[in-house]
């Protein structure tokens, strides 16, 4: 039998149990993995079972690169006292299998920003501790074999320089002179990243290991974690299988097993994540030994990647028919010794040799087929769990582990030392994630959807199909036959839009384009109405607490917490910050003075866990004070437009007039038959208009009779791509979009949400106050597009980079297309470059108002103009006096 594969046919499932049967093609016995390193044992290099400590400052489960890295990362940041467990040998679990490369082509700015510095790490891991880490710097490539791919590369690319990362975008021809394998005939482009990387991961993980013992960090193998003990909320010691250790803070870094540890414990910790098999080829040295600075090639439209080894190649991919691994009741050396799956492998050997024609006469040394965590929205799991202080979480890093681990390792340690890490990592933090999604069932159908998007095309907009209808508003189906098309936030269905009858719904939905999309008329239709007529939207996927005491605890806490001043009369409502010790916002809110000591909480609908824990974290502990998550208890319809006074005073009987009802207050009303609505008169928009909160027995009552009494008044439901049309024309900031962690009020126009006159304390104040007197060193503004196509030219959605006067001044943080303007609206942040000796310039309001805007849209750059203040009104002023302007020359005529 030949034991070399000639053309993908070679391997139809006919041939491939005799194939399975030549020895250098099977899998390699256990203890022995793709790297061979004589380190998988005790760092000390003795087998033998080091001595359990009886207490320790912090216990780390996970010898993997991940728990290695933290443990490296504390010890540097000055910990003692640190215990690093390991089930098995350390580094033998993911770790030994992993690929090991190392890039920065990664789908949100901090992963990014995680791997560049993993980079920079490993490379100088060797200097440091003396072991070879098998660091080569080979760069990559990633293929494009399309328009839109090449155009989602031209969009990272911008994203990367923004962040001083190197990165060039390509040619076909450029593409073979630096890999002569590639067959180039199908590729429009690439994009090339000189400094990506390649390292032997179980050397690096070892470098990690030996630099943190160094430092005094007890590492111990054959151990397992049996259940970590909590007392009052707080972790107080780890249960093994060889005795118990005393600690204050514990970190799962448990990879496969995250998940069971998170739940094996008395008091339940929900790791949302699951195991799927992610097998990769290796073959035997190619006839003419492939170089092993040649670049890693990343070919997502073939579903495969491929990296120098050992004079051969190695190549893996991301299949669209996932395995997923049942981890329960099985241990460490059952999952880590899987077996080959030749007849799955097959479409990623085909599109390997597609890619690779020059491989067809290689021979091929072994199919791995490597464990790997997937999370149910693909970024991996960071930061303190809520329901228990000093229990960290690092894991589920989607088969970026060796890319995310010195990043990640960094940001924990800082996150666990400080306090907060030194990036905005909200969108790994693991309170992004609730019980909801701890389920089994729903972690297993959303893994077998997550692995394969890793390498699909995701244009802006897109959203996941598994896992749906999880939380949905009492009136769902109603909107639903209405033609509500819906997406997921938090679990929770929400409208995006609404199809007319008679559109054509399965083109709709599957429209994908970074240019105009296809729902654009039908959102203007909606914004339109709400800014003639009335529209409703339904908007009960927002956080909602109640916040309750005996005496005025409530209010000293929220006076605490809050940046604004929530000592009002009752019925008002006060739009406020819930600011860190930095003045940076944790929470956006608005909050309504109930009674003299109720307060109602209203915050962004992926705040729910933050927020909660975020309040319980500062609240004393005192029975008399009473917090209530009541998300589900309302529902929250939206309506916004000028008849929307019209539409309640008629079904309430009470004048709705600005005199009767002023902004920002809230009456609790009778609306139709249903009492006990909370009535408020705000959007969330900058139009004018209602928020409804109806206890949710009443919903569909409610919503039936404001949809009947609105059709006099040309009313009609609406979804949030109106919503945010709406918002950004008004320059409203969104937490999570615009806002976050280290964005203080003075840096987004906010100040006059700042109860700077009071003596009161509360938390950032002190910031604050360092801040006005030293200046603001970055601004948001807002940038309307000029000479932009809308029709022709690629669209702006968020992370595009703005230039002033030719130079890098920031990055956009959203945007949307606005009905009014009739142009493209850009929100971000912009700072003035650095003062002498590199030191920080506070921006002033002459530095923006006098400067030539440029907004990067996939490397093309659009000139736009910049504001402290919406443009809406001057832009509605200029276009009356031009209609103004054609009805009296029409008249003329």
């Amino acid at each position: 039998m030949c034991s070399c594969v000639r053309s993908s046919r070679a391997l139809s499932p006919v041939l491939l149990p005799r194939l399975r049967l030549v020895p250098h093609m099977g899998y390699r016995p256990a203890g022995r993995g793709l790297w061979t390193s004589p380190h998988l044992m005790a760092v000390n290099g003795d087998s033998n079972l080091l001595p359990l400590p009886s207490q320790a400052r912090v216990v780390i489960c996970g010898g993997g690169i991940v728990g290695s890295s933290v443990a490296y990362h504390l010890a540097k940041l000055g910990w003692t006292d640190i215990v690093l467990l390991e089930q098995g040998r350390l580094g033998a679990g993911t770790t030994r299998l992993c690929a090991g490369i190392v890039s920065v082509a990664k789908p949100i700015s901090i992963e990014c920003q995680m791997s560049n510095y993993s980079n920079g790490l490993y490379e100088q891991l060797e200097k440091e501790t003396g072991i070879k880490t098998g660091y080569v710097k080979t760069g990559s490539l990633c293929l494009a074999q399309n328009q839109d791919r090449f155009i989602s590369l031209k969009r990272l690319a911008s994203r990367l320089k923004v962040m001083g990362i190197n990165c060039n975008i390509i040619k076909p021809k450029e593409i073979a002179k630096l890999h002569p394998l590639i067959n180039i005939h199908d590729l429009v482009g690439a994009l090339h990243l000189p400094s990506d990387a390649v390292v032997s991961p179980p050397e690096v993980n070892h470098a990690l290991a030996v630099a943190a013992a160094g430092q005094g960090v007890q590492i111990l193998e054959r151990t397992s974690v049996q259940q970590v003990l909590v007392e009052k909320g707080h972790v107080t010691a780890v249960e093994t299988d060889r005795g118990s250790i005393e600690c204050d803070y514990f970190v799962n870094c448990a990879g496969q097993w995250a998940y069971e540890l998170g739940q094996a414990s008395e008091t339940k910790v929900s790791v949302p994540l699951h195991g799927c098999e992610h097998f990769y080829l290796l073959t035997k040295p190619l006839q003419e030994p492939l170089p092993g600075n040649m670049p890693v090639v990343i070919d997502m439209d073939g579903r495969i990647y491929a990296r120098p080894w050992q004079g051969g190649v190695l190549s893996g991919g991301f299949e669209k028919n996932p395995k997923p691994i049942f981890t329960e009741g099985r241990n460490q050396l059952e999952v880590q010794n899987m077996q080959e799956d030749w007849d799955h492998f097959e479409p990623m050997l085909n599109a390997l040799l597609r890619r690779m024609p020059n491989l067809e006469s290689a021979e091929i040394h072994q199919l791995v087929n490597c464990p790997e965590s997937f999370t149910p929205d693909m970024r991996c799991l960071m930061g303190e769990t809520p329901g228990v202080s000093g229990y960290y979480v690092l894991a589920g890093m989607n088969s970026s582990g060796l890319a995310f681990a010195g990043g990640a390792g960094k940001y924990l340690a800082e996150w666990m030392t400080y306090g907060y890490p030194t990036a905005n990592v909200w969108p790994l933090d693991i309170k992004r994630f609730g019980n909801l999604q701890s389920s089994r069932t729903f972690l297993r159908h959303r893994v077998m959807e997550v692995m394969p998007l890793l390498y699909e095309l995701k244009v802006p907009r897109w959203d996941f199909q598994t896992g749906r209808q999880l939380r949905t508003s009492p009136l769902y189906d109603r909107l639903d036959t209405q033609g509500a098309r819906w997406m997921e936030k938090h679990g929770f269905e929400r409208p995006k839009y609404f199809v007319p009858h008679g559109k054509d719904l399965l083109s709709l939905d599957q429209s994908k384009t970074f240019y105009k999309p296809d729902w654009f008329d039908i959102v203007g239709a909606e914004v339109k109405c709400c800014k003639e007529a009335v529209c409703v939207i339904d908007m009960s996927s927002f956080t909602k607490f109640e916040l309750t005491s005996t005496g005025d605890q409530a209010l000293q806490l929220l006076q605490h917490l809050c940046a604004n001043d929530l000592d009002v009369p009752v019925g008002h409502i006060v739009h406020t910050g819930m600011l860190n010790e930095r003045g940076g916002y944790e929470n956006d809110c608005s909050v309504v003075r109930i009674s003299k000591n109720s307060f109602f909480i209203i915050s962004p609908t992926d705040q729910q866990v933050h927020c909660w824990s975020w309040i319980k974290k500062h609240m004393p502990n005192d029975p008399q004070l009473h917090l209530e998550d009541v998300s589900w208890k309302y529902t929250a319809l939206n309506l916004i437009g000028p008849r929307a006074m019209d539409v309640l005073a008629e079904l309430s009987y009470v004048s709705m007039t600005p005199d009767h009802f002023p902004s920002m207050f809230c009456k609790e009303m009778s609306v139709g038959y249903a009492n006990g609505i909370r009535v408020m008169s705000m959007t969330h928009t900058g139009e004018p208009g209602f928020m409804l909160y109806i206890p949710i027995e009443y919903a569909l009552h409610v919503y039936n009779e404001v949809m009947s009494v609105g059709q006099k008044y040309g009313i009609r439901n609406a979804g949030y791509y109106a919503l945010r049309s709406l918002r950004i024309e008004k320059f409203f900031a969104f937490w999570g979009q615009d806002l976050d962690s280290f964005t203080t009020p003075l840096e987004c126009g906010r100040e006059f949400r700042v109860k700077f006159d009071q003596d009161t304390d509360f938390l950032g104040h002190k910031a604050l106050l360092q801040q006005r007197h030293d200046g603001v060193f970055r601004r948001f503004v807002m940038l309307v597009l000029d000479d932009h196509d809308t029709e022709l030219d690629l669209w702006p959605w968020w992370g595009e980079p703005i230039y002033r006067n030719g130079q890098l001044a920031g990055a956009t943080t959203s945007s949307a297309f606005s009905y009014t303007l009739e142009r493209h609206v850009c929100l971000g942040y912009v700072s003035p470059p650095p003062g002498t000796e590199g030191a920080a310039t506070p921006i002033t309001p002459d530095f923006i108002n006098r400067g030539d805007y440029e907004v990067d849209i996939a490397g093309q750059r659009y000139p736009a103009k910049a504001k402290l203040y919406p443009f809406s009104s001057l832009f509605t002023q200029q276009k009356r006096r031009k209609e103004d302007m054609e009805l009296s020359n029409l008249h003329v005529k």
